[in-house]
């Protein structure tokens, strides 16, 4: 499911209440470092490849003032100005102009509301990606596994993407600041074991979070229609065997089921 709107709702988020949501990623296909065997926009391989057409800054400012003007007149509030979309919001090309004039327009209409970011944190390498993340409330950085081996079956990194080495230690620089969300589930892909909840797999990734030491972790389970057929979702009680795990080591978790 693609967005096809750069201003997205607001709609009931389970994690993030009332959300207006900031699509900066061309409407017609997915853009991302990762191609996730869970994500709900698809395959990258399955999205449109024409050319890669992007709202200006002053168009997504046009667009964003407007629709929240409309909110406000008709008395309807929002929790959170959420980036996410079709794919890696970070990748738009002037993102820390946006999270600038996101942040202005939040002050002025909803200072009420959280600027929060979807992020799978490839591009966070980038010096000036870096301190522009560092300036939102939430950024929800993603880890879904515990060795790179699994990472790569799981989040299928490609060429935008960066290293392992390179993401662990982006997210212990975040260290308290970041929120870690993580999609527990297993299954198979292309007749291979995929889970990041065996303890080949956990335990490691519990050793990360040990080191990131994040403002506290988003764990959940599928929620919608995965492109990898073969995935189980876990239930809340399962979630809850593995919140305890994280919690037992003095980190904050949060349970979506």
């Amino acid at each position: 499911m693609l967005f096809e709107n750069t201003i997205i709702g607001p709609i009931h988020s389970r994690r993030l209440g009332n959300s207006l949501g900031v699509n900066l990623l061309p409407v017609k296909h997915k853009y991302c470092s990762y191609d996730c065997i869970y994500c709900e926009c698809g395959w990258n391989r399955e999205s449109e490849r024409g050319e890669m057409v992007y709202a200006t800054p002053a168009e997504v400012r046009q667009m964003l003032e407007q629709r929240m003007q409309e909110l406000c007149s008709q008395g309807i509030g929002v929790d959170s100005i959420t980036f996410a979309g079709n794919g890696e919001p970070t990748l738009y090309p002037e993102f820390p102009a946006i999270v600038d004039l996101v942040i202005e327009l939040r002050d002025k209409y909803f200072p009420q509301a959280v600027t929060t970011l979807l992020t799978n944190a490839t591009q966070l390498i980038k010096p000036e990606i870096f301190e522009a993340v560092k300036r939102l409330d939430n950024p929800v950085l993603k880890l879904d596994a515990g060795t790179p081996e699994m990472r790569q079956r799981i989040n299928r990194n490609n060429e935008m993407g960066c290293s392992w080495e390179q993401l662990l230690e982006i997210l212990e620089r975040f260290g308290s600041h970041a929120i870690i969300q993580t999609l527990l589930f297993d299954g198979k892909s292309n007749g291979e074991v995929v889970s990041n909840i065996i303890p080949e797999e956990f335990n490691p990734y519990l050793e990360h979070l040990k080191k990131i030491r994040p403002n506290y972790v988003m764990l959940y389970a599928l929620d919608r229609a995965t492109p990898e057929k073969e995935l189980r979702k876990i239930g809340v009680d399962e979630l809850n065997i593995y919140a305890d795990k994280i919690s037992n080591e003095g980190i904050e978790v949060k349970v979506y089921g």
